[in-house]
């Protein structure tokens, strides 16, 4: 399976995308941010079978991780983030209830994830307790934990610095009524997605951020009114990146949508199993607008 690129130098070709301006510190010579990125990985530790009709022999940890440190090795300024939905799939996670995907995550050295409706098939307790083995945070903006066990696991946003790059990441979650059940998320309370939204952006801003990202498990669209992707990129401003999940969207290319200011967002999601691995190359430029390309990188 080729990689495939999808958007080209800005001012080359059609299509290509120009992100707000840099607030970079630094000088004036540009800085590269390497963005990798996975979704509904749903417990598959080892590649899919041989004679699987789809992916024979695709995904896994192990060739995911090799990916991941040969890029590790080529590019100055990598992170690593997941739009959830971690759990379920296997019999991994029967066995383990998560800890084995938390482990295994934890030695790739993902740097932040977003919590899927599927992450709450142990309830609350059943995550704290396999969260436990995760050295990276869990972000959600729209889920209020405050009256729950996790009230200190999961943050609404986090801060990431690479070189003169400061990144801020933050999570939004799909509405679990009717995915989940009700007790599994006891004491829970579900925001406005698009709200939360524009309420990071802005303590992002705050915080002087040079690229803000939203990690997503609301789906790629729909045809209802449900609130997508799309949605949320079309609704809000100051996102400069939406890293999606939840409806296993195999995108052919990232996708470069207008914001509500008609100022370009990336939005991308992988597929699900780990079977690709994402990856957008941002080049900031002090004072000037970033540009980016990507690819789609077949594991296995």
């Amino acid at each position: 399976m080729k990689r495939r690129t999808f958007i080209q130098q800005a001012g080359v070709a059609a299509g290509a995308a120009v992100l707000g301006p840099s607030l970079l510190s630094a000088s004036k010579k540009p800085v590269k941010l390497t963005i990798l990125h996975t979704n509904d990985t749903h417990s598959n530790m080892d590649p899919f079978p041989a004679n699987h009709g789809k992916f024979p022999n695709m995904g896994g940890v192990s060739a995911r991780a090799q990916q991941v440190e040969k890029i590790r090795a080529e590019e100055d300024y990598v992170i690593l983030l997941d739009a959830g939905d971690i759990f379920q799939g296997t019999p991994y996670f029967n066995k383990f209830k998560g800890v084995l995907e938390m482990k295994a995550m934890t030695e790739l050295r993902y740097d932040a994830a977003t919590m899927g409706n599927h992450d709450f098939d142990i309830g609350l307790e059943g995550f704290k307790a396999a969260r436990q083995h995760a050295s990276f945070p869990f972000v959600v903006a729209n889920y209020d934990f405050s009256s729950t066990c996790l009230k200190d696991e999961v943050k609404p946003y986090t801060v990431l610095r690479r070189g003169p790059v400061k990144i801020g990441v933050f999570g939004i979650g799909i509405n679990l009524e009717g995915l989940v059940p009700a007790a599994n998320t006891a004491g829970m309370v579900y925001n406005d997605p698009i709200g939360a939204a524009k309420a990071q952006v802005k303590a992002l801003q705050k915080e002087g951020c040079d690229v803000i990202i939203c990690l997503s498990h609301l789906g790629f669209e729909y045809t209802t009114d449900q609130i997508s992707d799309r949605v949320l990129a079309a609704s809000t401003e100051g996102i400069d990146i939406i890293l999606g999940g939840h409806t296993h969207t195999f995108l052919e290319e990232p996708v470069v949508l207008k914001n509500s200011v008609g100022q370009d967002v990336i939005v991308n999601q992988v597929g699900y199993g780990g079977l690709y691995l994402g990856r957008i190359d941002l080049e900031l430029i002090k004072g000037g607008n970033a540009t980016a390309k990507g690819k789609h990188i077949a594991i296995g």
